[in-house]
């Protein structure tokens, strides 16, 4: 063989194996997936998601079904190149997922805290609809202070001024949105028995814009049963939605699910409120595959949604959970739920 030839063979070669090279060479990308979606009022790995103690539950016909979002952490050239032209995939900076300051170690443990945590705002939002209200108990009452002459431990805080407290958020900023000095009428209950008190809030030593009554609070919901949410392998706290209506559904003697597969997601606060979270096109095309016949959409999610949408899969917009519970009895029942806005 010439040497013309051989050097062209070699070149060719060369080349073939730089591709090669090229091609497995690790990018700073995560591909984002559809991930697996679980049905909250079934089991996973043998395993109820919900369980309920000193209680009856009901069983649906139907299912709420969560959805989750798959991350490849480590993403090659020719994965990148699948993704940017997949309509089901996303190609993301691995920044935004896992940013540079932080190990994955601690991204999946602040992802497993935020779960925990959307599993406590899911019973807390749940319960209240079941007839179980937050109560507001003061934890101790600072001495000579304006609340030492009428306050005492355990005392539960119902209102102030007439405005019923919800919550310890509420609580404080209903002291907060009038000026140290002001007398505040004060509702409480001691005992179980119903009680008023006239307070004058004084300025915070600490903070002298923050007025106070000189009372630790914190929070709790009676109740005489137990809930807990048994899920592994997932993060974050975009199950919090499906969690709530899961919860309710288990408790209460009617079927939420009116024998449909709904699919959803949504972060969830103590006072009912859903989140926007991240994933929305695969969340959507995952619940698709799963058989779902609706899917929750945060508001603050339906731009991208609608941009994203998944033809045969209607989408419902809600704000909070009361929404969220409107638009399926409204599908259910035969209606069409309130769709994202178009933009």
């Amino acid at each position: 063989m010439r040497r013309r030839g051989v050097t062209v063979i070699l070149g060719a070669l060369i080349t073939a194996l730089l591709a090669v090279g090229v091609m497995a060479f690790p990018l700073p990308y995560v591909v984002l997936k559809p991930g697996p979606t679980v049905n909250t009022l079934g089991s996973d790995n043998g395993k109820e998601v919900i369980q309920v103690t000193k209680a009856e539950t009901s069983t649906s016909k139907g299912q709420l079904r969560l959805t989750t979002v798959g991350v490849q952490p480590s993403v090659e050239l020719v994965w990148a190149i699948r993704g940017w032209f997949s309509d089901e995939q996303a190609v993301v900076p691995r920044d935004l997922i896992y940013p540079p300051d932080r190990s994955e170690q601690q991204v999946e443990q602040q992802n497993a805290e935020e779960f925990k945590s959307s599993q406590t705002s899911a019973e807390t939002v749940a319960l209240r609809k079941l007839g179980y209200p937050v109560e507001t108990f003061v934890t101790s009452v600072t001495p000579n202070g304006p609340s030492s002459a009428v306050l005492r431990k355990d005392d539960v805080i119902t209102s102030v001024d007439g405005a019923a407290v919800t919550g310890p958020a509420e609580l404080t900023e209903l002291i907060q949105s009038k000026p140290a000095g002001t007398s505040l009428t004060i509702g409480y209950t001691r005992a179980g028995k119903p009680g008023t008190a006239r307070i004058v809030s004084q300025k915070n030593l600490e903070n002298s814009d923050k007025p106070r009554i000189g009372v630790g609070i914190d929070q709790r919901q009676p109740h005489p049963f137990t809930v807990t949410i048994d899920l592994d392998e997932i993060g974050g706290p975009s199950a919090g939605l499906m969690f709530t209506l899961g919860i309710i559904d288990k408790l209460k003697p009617e079927d939420l699910t009116g024998g449909k597969i709904i699919a959803g997601t949504g972060t969830i606060d103590d006072a009912g409120n859903v989140g926007p979270i991240g994933g929305i096109p695969q969340k959507l095309v995952g619940a698709k595959e799963a058989g779902a016949q609706v899917f929750l959409v945060p508001a603050g999610n339906c731009a991208e949604a609608l941009r994203n949408a998944v033809p045969g899969l209607p989408m419902a917009e809600v704000a909070t959970v009361d929404d969220a519970l409107t638009a399926i009895q409204t599908f259910t029942t035969g209606g069409t739920p309130k769709p994202c806005p178009a933009s």
